[in-house]
């Protein structure tokens, strides 16, 4: 379950108080809608079933999966399938070793999405063990799914944009600066991040 609508104006609300520049986006922009997706497995699965490719490729793969797999798509009927099945289905050999990495540690009880560390980048951590999930695809997860409040994906390139656009910056900025500059927003980075992307290429500002 991601941030609520209520959370989310919460946080930009906070924000916007102490940084002027972020209340006049929002008087042109307005609230950004939650972003929410469901919890577990699946979720981590659609994550590695659309890299790099279009959303209508993702939804193709994954609609092929569900006749194959069921629609629980369980970790466990993942790996009792071979290489020419799965490729059938559209996975890639290298997404194939991403899905079996995250099935292998869900099944094996290595990985318990139900019960991840509270400390956000002790969450990371583990989520990261899944080959095919770095730290942008973890930070996404847990705020999207378990909406926790102060994740902050600096490395994402709209939400740099973003701040460029809404902060006048002279450039945009990098990963480090975007990091350092959002300190002062905690524990409500998580609505400024939607706020962000809210924000980019959009037509009000």
């Amino acid at each position: 379950m991601g941030l609520s609508a209520a959370q989310i104006k919460q946080g930009i609300d906070h924000v916007a108080a102490i940084e002027p520049a972020f209340g006049q986006a929002l008087n042109a922009a307005h609230y950004p809608e939650p972003r929410i997706r469901p919890k577990g497995y699946q979720t981590l699965l659609r994550t590695i079933v659309g890299q790099q490719v279009s959303v209508a490729a993702a939804a193709s793969v994954w609609s092929k999966l569900e006749q194959e797999l069921g629609s629980d798509m369980a970790p466990e009927t993942l790996l009792g399938r071979d290489f020419g099945t799965l490729r059938a289905c559209g996975l890639s050999r290298q997404k194939q070793g991403y899905a079996r990495s995250l099935c292998e540690l869900v099944s094996g009880g290595e990985l318990c999405l139900d019960n991840l560390p509270q400390d956000d980048e002790e969450a990371i951590a583990e989520l990261t063990r899944i080959k095919g999930i770095g730290r942008w695809s973890a930070e996404i997860y847990l705020l999207f799914a378990e909406g926790r409040p102060d994740i902050w994906p600096a490395g994402d390139l709209a939400v740099m944009a973003g701040l460029h656009k809404i902060l006048s910056l002279p450039e945009r900025p990098d990963e480090k600066q975007t990091r350092a500059m959002a300190e002062a927003w905690r524990p409500h980075r998580g609505a400024i991040a939607i706020f962000t992307w809210h924000c980019y290429n959009n037509p009000a500002l």
